[in-house]
């Protein structure tokens, strides 16, 4: 499966925007989603999952509440939507996929999309 992430962009503090990872060469059905994060500096960080069958879904602590994750199998696309940015969440976001992953967290992501960035400014 290959992964396409996108709708990063520049926000404002307390603003919103909806990311989306596209896939192609399989079918979305198969494979749970998972979006991870990396800041200049910083590690790459778990930020939310979704699994297969939608039943398990995941967020970190600093996100809660303000970030969510969904899926359209149809459009083989998991989109990410998030609210109530914060200067913090400026980075670069990956989406990832565990073949047949049926609960969140996973722990074994072999297909990688590019990432898109997302700037929040103060």
């Amino acid at each position: 499966v290959q992964l396409q992430a996108s709708g990063g962009g520049l926000v404002q503090s307390g603003g919103s925007l909806r990311l989306s990872c596209a896939a192609s060469g399989s079918a979305l059905d198969d494979y749970a989603i998972a979006w991870f994060r990396q800041a200049p500096g910083k590690e790459r960080e778990a930020v939310s999952c979704i699994s297969i069958s939608e039943s398990s879904r995941s967020y970190a602590d600093s996100v809660k509440g303000r970030f969510f994750i969904s899926r359209d199998n149809a459009k083989n696309t998991v989109y990410l939507q998030m609210n109530s940015l914060k200067p913090e969440d400026t980075a670069v976001y990956y989406c990832a996929a565990e073949y047949l992953g049926i609960v969140c967290p996973g722990n074994r992501y072999d297909y990688w999309g590019q990432g898109t960035l997302v700037t929040v400014s103060s």
